[in-house]
């Protein structure tokens, strides 16, 4: 009788204020003397906080328990994360690094396809270094397109990504050169080792982790991708060089990516003008950024390129104009209101990695 009157006199909301303070220490990038004071940057800057948080609980939540594992997705059309890809879907799912798991489905038509295994550390140090990597033209399929891959730290036949004892997370990557044409996977997961056979009942203690992690994620991630602008920023209205490639490799990028990140700084009625020859490579794009490295509203306005969509010149190379509205040549992409922000050029599995070179044009 005693236990059953302490058990109801639990209360947590201390649990919760102590999360909301957390959370809001978040809100310094906001203040931080490098980032932009206008309305537009700063509005922008307020919702994106809203939606770090907003991926944070369904990542670290919802869907955290890695025995029984939850294919979600981090970034979409809205929630945007360091720089994402306007031609992709990134799907995401907690893992152990000792555990087994079975990936299962169909490859149906979306050109390039990869899963990684990672370390997700945004919360303690910024990084999310790669465990293993499997791109889908090193895959065995089966003749209707379908496939197995196994998920482990041993390696198995067949299909097998690796992992490591300090695993944590799984990206798939699907990367579109027409998402309303071509057909995304189908991707499936199961936990296939030991473990137990229903999730765990929700404990005050485990909640409070979660909530702490969640926190401490939006902190991370907010302040990571804050660095990186301030990086740019020491070279506007030109492709950094400042960092080699391995920064963004452990930040969870694709190691068979080549990252091209800037800052642009524009008066009014100034364009960025980027040229460049593409050389022989899987597939590759341009995007838009704002300060907080989102990408632009790419489901209604033209802030990306991509290589199957893009105008040429007649000896092969692209030219990209931002600008407010359409100068009549190259491939225009919509400043969407800003004057400065950050932005991205990717090669995937190019045969070189000519610099795109950049400049400054009154029209």
């Amino acid at each position: 009788m005693e236990e059953d009157k302490q058990a109801d006199g639990v209360r947590l909301s201390a649990v919760w204020r102590d999360f909301c303070e957390q959370l809001a220490q978040a809100g310094d990038i906001l203040d931080r003397p490098s980032a932009p004071g206008t309305p537009i940057d700063q509005a922008e800057g307020l919702r994106y906080l809203s939606r770090l948080t907003r991926t944070a609980l369904n990542m670290l939540v919802d869907s955290a328990d890695p025995d029984f594992p939850r294919i979600f997705l981090l970034t979409d059309d809205t929630i945007k994360i360091g720089a994402d890809n306007p031609d992709n879907l990134y799907q995401q799912v907690v893992v152990r690094g000792d555990r087994d798991y079975r990936i299962w489905g169909k490859r149906n038509t979306v050109p390039y396809l990869s899963i990684g295994s990672k370390a997700n550390r945004y919360a303690i140090d910024g990084t999310m270094a790669s465990t293993g990597e499997i791109e889908f033209a090193d895959v065995e399929l089966g003749p209707d397109g379908s496939f197995e891959i196994i998920v482990s730290k041993t390696e198995k036949p067949g299909n097998w990504l690796p992992m490591a004892d300090d695993t944590t997370l799984l990206i798939i990557r699907q990367t579109f050169n027409d998402k309303s044409k071509e057909e995304a996977a189908e991707v499936h997961i199961e936990r296939i080792s030991d473990g137990p056979e229903l999730p765990a009942i929700l404990t005050p203690q485990a909640i409070e982790a979660q909530l702490k992690g969640s926190a401490a994620w939006v902190r991370g991630t907010a302040n990571t991708f804050a660095d990186w602008s301030e990086w740019f920023m020491q070279e506007p209205n030109r492709i950094y060089q400042g960092k080699d490639q391995s920064v963004f490799y452990r930040a969870g990028g694709d190691p068979k990516i080549w990252y091209g990140h800037l800052y642009y700084d524009l008066a009014p009625g100034e364009a960025l003008v980027i040229e460049a020859k593409p050389p022989k490579c899987r597939f590759w794009n341009f995007q838009l950024d704002n300060w907080w490295m989102e990408s632009m509203d790419h489901v209604n306005r033209k802030v990306w390129v991509n290589g199957a969509q893009a105008k040429y010149e007649e000896d092969g190379s692209v030219i990209v104009v931002c600008a407010d509205s359409d100068p009549g040549y190259g491939n225009w992409i919509d400043l969407s209101g800003h004057r400065s922000g950050t932005a991205l050029w990717r090669w995937i599995e190019a045969d070189e990695h000519p610099v795109p070179q950049a400049r400054v044009v009154k029209l």
